[in-house]
């Protein structure tokens, strides 16, 4: 890994600022730095919570489309949901090669979540879906950064590009569910979530980083997304 310098999170976006050094991750205030033996394990955790979480967000969509009718508004869904099962895909190549499987109970959990959540949507009308969804991406972009600065300070260069990719895809999610929801009266009555920076944040922590672009881009443009 060359050049590779500190780096300090956006400490309005991350409640918990932290600064990524060769290998280590150390919380602002704290003491000690983090091992990457333990940046590895909350990496692991990290990512097992996403390929669940994408399980029920892919479940949800299905749903969640049937739902709509503006036939623009299906396809952005659609295409929303496709790019979630890629990240699923990918995420559990990630944590294969790290020698880890997904969690049995968490797969079963979030999957049942999800299809409950489809379900819903055929009977909750067109606001209710699309709020929740944009609240949910927006916490999906966390955790992909989340996953990014750990495998960054576990040594996983290679994951970065990946990671990234990932949370920038999501932050296009939350703009659509976003700017939807601004369109409908509710949203002046209903709480806000805090609104990401600028997609250009994402990667702006990595730009002396010199890390391989991953094979999702690949796969991404290869689909035509």
């Amino acid at each position: 890994m060359k050049d590779c310098q500190p780096v300090v999170l956006n400490a309005q976006w991350d409640a918990y600022p932290v600064e990524l050094g060769d290998n280590t991750i150390v919380a602002e205030g704290a003491t000690q730095p983090l091992a990457s033996s333990r940046a590895e394990a909350m990496l692991i955790r990290t990512l097992k919570n996403a390929y669940s979480g994408e399980l029920g967000a892919i479940n949800a969509y299905i749903g969640h489309r049937h739902s709509v009718s503006d036939p623009e508004e299906k396809k952005m869904i659609r295409r929303i949901e496709v790019e979630e099962i890629c990240h699923r895909e990918r995420v559990g190549e990630i944590l294969a090669i790290l020698g880890e499987a997904p969690a049995v109970h968490q797969e079963q959990t979030m999957g049942w979540i999800g299809k409950t959540l489809g379900r819903l949507c055929q009977v909750a009308g067109w606001f209710a879906p699309m709020y929740g969804a944009g609240f949910l991406e927006s916490q999906n972009i966390r955790e992909y950064e989340d996953a990014a600065r750990y495998a960054l300070a576990a040594g996983h260069v290679d994951f970065l590009d990946d990671l990234l990719t990932m949370a920038e895809v999501e932050w296009e999610h939350e703009k659509f569910f976003r700017e939807k929801c601004r369109s409908h009266f509710l949203y002046h009555w209903f709480p806000k979530w805090e609104i990401p920076p600028v997609k250009e944040k994402i990667r702006e922590p990595y730009d002396k980083i010199q890390y391989p672009e991953g094979p999702l881009k690949h796969r991404f443009h290869s689909q035509g997304l």
